[in-house]
């Protein structure tokens, strides 16, 4: 099996890489962000940590429920803004979804029950999967063109484009961390072509 991080800029495209190889691979395939939501549910021990270490401003404005859902508006008005507390939550956040990663991985690598693991993260390279995965991948797509999509299928404006873009890495800097770039400027096509060529040349290992 191979362990292979997939990242990228914002307005990347991942979600199309990521769709590709679940429906065409024998894999499991994970988004960080998604692994986060479910680790925050009631029942898991990173929601116990969150209720232990978050605390609302007043009775009127309880950030849980009495399951302990998360009040998803109140707990992140909390946060935006603050860089302390979303600093907390992140600490908190993080290592909760690498142990779980890494719990999956090292099962399927007993089991040796399928091909590919592939985990999709923003921050893979910030976290530090290039010491924990086999190698990581780039979906490189020009700045222009992911300003474009994001205007048009997230609706965001230049501002939050641009604060998107300085909190993220520099593209030399992903580049230098990914031993593979998928160019996904074409259509989805020419990015399923690409995918196919670097899977014929990445055989799944027994180990």
């Amino acid at each position: 099996m191979r362990f292979i991080g997939i990242t990228g800029g914002i307005g990347a495209g991942k979600s199309v890489v990521m769709n590709y190889l679940r429906d065409h691979t024998n894999s499991e395939v994970v988004l960080a962000d998604d692994l986060a939501k479910e680790l925050m549910a009631p029942g898991h021990e990173l929601n116990h940590k969150l209720q232990d270490t978050f605390y609302p401003i007043d009775k009127e404005h309880p950030l849980f429920l009495e399951n302990g859902e998360i009040i998803k508006e109140a707990f992140a008005a909390q946060i935006i803004g603050d860089d302390t507390k979303r600093e907390i939550l992140n600490s908190l956040v993080h290592p909760a979804v690498k142990k779980e990663v890494l719990s999956r991985v090292n099962e399927h690598r007993e089991k040796k029950d399928i091909d590919y693991f592939f985990l999709e993260a923003a921050l893979l390279i910030e976290d530090g999967y290039k010491k924990l995965c086999d190698e990581l991948w780039y979906i490189y797509v020009t700045e222009e063109n992911r300003r474009a999509r994001l205007k048009e299928n997230r609706g965001y404006d230049d501002k939050r484009i641009d604060d998107a873009f300085l909190a993220q890495l520099e593209e030399y800097e992903f580049l230098d961390a990914c031993c593979v770039t998928i160019d996904n400027n074409g259509t989805k096509e020419e990015t399923y072509e690409q995918l196919e060529r670097v899977l014929s040349l990445r055989k799944p290992r027994n180990v």
